[in-house]
């Protein structure tokens, strides 16, 4: 289940997709901005960078009890899912979660319990530590999400080719321009080997989800 890319142009490639997600007063939600192409012909949910693999962003942040988190330290020589997006989001953030959350319930207890799986906020104004919790809780109550300053996210999201925009308010409803990638990292390594698009499904994560934890790729 892989698609080799060189690194350079995943990179290039990853920083192209933007999604634009409809919130606030009006529920509709927007279609998506730009999307990057797989291989030609492939049907692989998950890209292995074979070279020059992501570093996990240097980042503290706050968590959802109020506390500081320091993500490399935090996470080190953990199996962890990464992914930037907000809870206002209709679409993409929520179904992204949920189909992680689900494929988790596949793995045994201790397995379940080893997994880091981390949500940063790309709206950190209206997603509060309180109202990140409360939201995370329907989908995953062990999921980790972290919030804090828009430029240190930012920038964050940056070092793995994620673009972020600050949320905007347009037409009567905040949109938010976000990447929609997931990027996995090995517990051998720390290092961000794997990526998937917004097309991967429960499925996809059910399979793959056991070799991540054991730092293979898929």
């Amino acid at each position: 289940m892989r698609t080799k890319f060189a690194a350079a142009a995943l990179l290039a490639a990853a920083s192209l997709t933007l999604s634009a997600c409809g919130g606030g007063d009006d529920d509709s939600a927007a279609s998506p901005v730009s999307v990057v192409s797989e291989e030609p012909g492939s049907d692989k949910a998950a890209t292995v960078l074979s070279e020059n693999p992501f570093q996990k962003p240097d980042m503290v942040l706050t968590d959802t009890h109020g506390k500081k988190y320091d993500l490399r330290k935090e996470t080190a020589g953990k199996p962890t899912l990464i992914y930037f997006g907000y809870t206002n989001c209709p679409d993409v953030c929520p179904l992204t979660m949920n189909n992680i959350a689900v494929a988790k319930k596949s793995l045994p207890k201790a397995q379940q319990d080893e997994l880091r799986i981390v949500f940063v906020t790309t709206d950190p104004e209206r997603d509060t530590p309180e109202a990140l919790g409360k939201w995370l809780k329907g989908i995953d109550p062990q999921v980790v999400g972290l919030s804090g300053d828009f430029a240190t996210v930012q920038a964050g999201a940056r070092t793995l080719g994620i673009s972020i925009e600050a949320p905007k308010k347009e037409k009567g409803k905040v949109v938010s321009m976000h990447g929609t990638q997931v990027i996995a990292f090995s517990p051998k390594t720390d290092a961000g080997y794997v990526l998937y698009g917004e097309d991967a499904t429960v499925d996809d994560y059910t399979a793959d989800l056991p070799k991540l934890i054991k730092g293979e790729n898929p």
